[in-house]
């Protein structure tokens, strides 16, 4: 899967970038308004909101923000959101998973079509695409967060593949840790009991393979995934074109 960490270690450099964007507390904000309304406002008891908090966190929002965004989610009036996906293909063959978070499924899906047709993208029947990605859990916790636990690379590593981590590797200072879907839950557990909190955890769409394109492809690909980031309603953009070294830099 190294391929796999690669890909995710690039995608948290972009997602560096990205959170000079005032979307990501929308994002946030949003994912605590969906748990709190499924699971309560007490974070002990609600998984799913014990991990927005932990992401709130991870992007730096103030914790008077954190707070307001869980008792406004808690106000009958409050908005209510709805999961859904979109797949589709960009140019060049490009594969795109879209997650949506909404409250007016009408307008999200015109404005993913709007998106798509003007950089030349085509919406696809749902569960067409599939096939090329793989639902994994993925935390990437900073190398200091579990020296400050007084813990050693290999025993923590270990820890982590006892409890079933597919893949754990420490890049740059980061610990990328990747699980089967239905470990995410006992790898989040796990974490908790060692005390180590990560700055981000959430399911991915990891490609499992991509699509090499030269680099003015490549951009022309990058502004129609910036372009629905952009979109309000749209939580994160999944795609199987490989982000390398050299595209990044010229971003």
């Amino acid at each position: 899967m190294s391929g796999h960490s690669k890909w995710s270690t690039i995608k948290r450099k972009k997602g560096a970038l990205d959170a000079k964007r005032s979307k990501i507390f929308s994002r946030v904000i949003k994912e605590i308004n969906v748990a709190v309304k499924e699971g309560g406002n007490e974070p002990e008891g609600n998984p799913r909101l014990r991990l927005a908090i932990a992401n709130a966190k991870g992007v730096n929002m103030p914790k008077d923000n954190i707070q307001r965004a869980i008792s406004k989610a808690g106000d009958k009036n409050a908005a209510d959101f709805q999961e859904v996906t979109y797949e589709a293909y960009g140019n060049f063959g490009v594969a795109i998973y879209i997650e949506c978070l909404t409250d007016n499924l009408q307008r999200t899906v015109s404005a993913v079509r709007s998106i798509l047709n003007k950089h030349e993208g085509k919406l696809e029947t749902k569960g067409a695409l599939s096939f090329l990605f793989d639902r994994k859990g993925v935390f990437t916790i900073p190398e200091k967060v579990v020296k400050e636990k007084g813990m050693e690379e290999d025993d923590f590593l270990m820890e982590v593949i006892d409890a079933g981590a597919e893949e754990a590797e420490n890049e740059e200072g980061f610990y990328t840790i990747y699980t089967a879907m239905e470990d995410f839950g006992s790898m989040m557990k796990k974490l908790e009991e060692m005390g180590v909190e990560a700055e981000n955890a959430e399911l991915q769409r990891i490609p499992k393979t991509t699509v090499k394109l030269d680099k003015e492809s490549a951009q022309k690909i990058l502004k129609m995934i910036d372009a629905l980031e952009d979109e309000d309603d749209i939580q994160h953009v999944f795609h199987n074109m490989e982000l390398t070294e050299e595209l990044m830099a010229s971003m």
